[in-house]
């Protein structure tokens, strides 16, 4: 019974396909082309004259209805889910999760003001919003089989798709101590599928010997009302389906951003007549405070032949066995309840968010960094992808080859998080929730993330042939 509930009800099951990317890593000066997917600023004026990445995996997710302990889980083969983990239980139980893959991509500066990026990423999300924890934890406790279960609204929405992008960047200002730059990418999107399940006013009754069979014996009945809405893309529920790209499921999107530098020490690195080549300083951060805002993913798939259905589930007594024998959600509605409204074609909404950053440089390799990454998107709108919101002071060590970070957050659904990251030459790695992983016994989610670069930075000083510049 607990699989009717967790598939026609709760539903959250439905997307084990599907916040935010290589937490701590972006906001370092030397994460390159890796940073155009946060700030497409971020590439001019940067300490590459070329940067290229090999491939970067991420994954990032968190919820606010279950936990356990991770180390003891991975450690004990033995390990209880069911009667070691912890639960919080509320009227709105929500949860996110996202796979974001980025694959060969380039940049490089074309002169001292002028940068461009091609990059290439495959990414997938899950949202679920508004489960009613309290029934879904009392139907697991409850000692009797029979029980009543209420939503008075949901949603769940999962969907992957795969993005090229084209990244400009140009210096704007750089007067003294004032130093501007701004930044564009245009996406074009190509959609690997999606569905999402909402619903309404919902109520469950479920008498576990509510329906007799021939022979005398008895089965579950369920008796419901509410109202369900199912969209997926098209032949997603057509049997025997083999997976293959979506046709008609195409879109576009846009990234956007500024930052600012604070430079009191700009005289510092003022070209010289002299040695104008020799003197460039391109390969040093100049700035005491930077200052970022962006706005990325702004845009949506839109699936032409999607598939939209409206489902009035009021009925009664419809037979546990009924269900059981139906092979998937679609048929389950549209056999056992009423059809009230079909419509085809529907848009995925992007995870666009806003993400403020500010980044405080104490010496040449010691800094301080304050990111803030929020959702632009409702958690009530229909088939909208929404990143997790996070708030992040991340202290560092920098150097050319060698960086250390230990992200501090605080992030929606799983709470107070620490981690860790390095960048070494070509390798970057991390964790913005490894200690909280390791040392908490009730850990509410987590992320993780590994890629390879090839990193050609920007020249330092001349220090050749008679160049008394010290």
């Amino acid at each position: 019974m607990r699989k009717i509930i967790l598939v026609f009800i709760f539903l959250g099951s439905l997307f084990d396909v599907t916040a935010q990317s290589f937490v701590g890593f972006l906001t370092e000066n030397y994460s390159g082309v890796n940073s155009v997917i946060v700030n497409p600023a971020n590439i001019v004026d940067s300490r590459f004259k070329a940067d290229v990445n090999l491939v970067g995996v991420s994954s990032f997710g968190g919820n606010d209805y279950y936990n356990f302990n991770v180390m003891k889980a991975i450690n004990d083969d033995d390990y209880d889910f069911d009667t070691a983990s912890r639960y919080s239980p509320k009227t709105n139980n929500s949860g996110a999760f996202n796979f974001d893959v980025m694959g060969p991509s380039f940049m490089f500066n074309i002169n001292q003001n002028n940068a461009i990026a091609v990059y290439t990423r495959a990414r997938s999300f899950a949202n679920v919003n508004g489960i009613n924890g309290r029934d879904l934890y009392a139907i697991e406790e409850d000692l009797s089989d029979d029980f009543t279960a209420t939503e008075n609204g949901f949603n769940t929405f999962g969907q992957a798709w795969a993005e090229i992008g084209l990244s400009y960047a140009r210096v704007l200002v750089n007067e003294k101590e004032n130093f501007l730059k701004g930044g564009i990418s245009l996406k074009y999107l190509k959609g690997g599928g999606s569905a999402f399940v909402a619903g309404s006013n919902i109520t469950v009754d479920y008498d576990e010997d509510g329906t007799m069979l021939p022979g005398g014996n008895t089965t579950g009945s369920v008796s419901s009302t509410g109202e369900v809405v199912y969209g997926r893309f098209d032949d997603f529920d057509r049997d025997n389906y083999d997976y293959e790209l979506p046709k008609n499921a195409t879109g576009f999107g846009v990234d956007i951003g500024i930052i600012y530098e604070w430079r009191p020490n700009h005289g510092d690195y003022k070209p010289r007549k002299v040695w104008p080549d020799r003197l460039n300083y391109k390969d040093q951060n100049k700035y005491k405070l930077k200052l970022g805002v962006s706005i990325t993913d702004i845009g949506s798939v839109n699936y032409k032949n999607g598939l939209e259905d409206v489902f009035d589930i009021t009925n009664t007594n419809v037979s546990e066995e009924a269900i059981r024998n139906e092979d998937n959600l679609y048929d389950i509605l549209n056999n056992l309840y009423t059809l009230t409204n079909s419509a085809v074609g529907y848009k995925a909404i992007l995870p666009t968010a806003l993400h403020l950053n500010a980044d405080w440089r104490f010496t040449n390799h010691f800094y301080l960094n304050l990111n803030a990454d929020v959702s632009l998107v409702s958690k009530n709108k229909f088939h909208s992808s929404a990143i997790t919101n996070m708030l992040s002071i991340t202290p560092r060590f920098e150097s050319k080859w060698f960086s250390f970070y230990t992200p501090l957050s605080l992030v929606q659904y799983a709470g107070f998080q620490v981690g860790a990251g390095l960048r070494i030459g070509p390798l970057y790695l991390g964790s913005g929730s490894l200690f909280t992983n390791l040392m908490s016994n009730k850990s509410k989610g987590g992320n993780f993330y590994l890629g390879f670069k090839v990193p050609i930075l920007q020249k330092g000083i001349d220090k050749g042939s008679n160049c008394n510049c010290y």
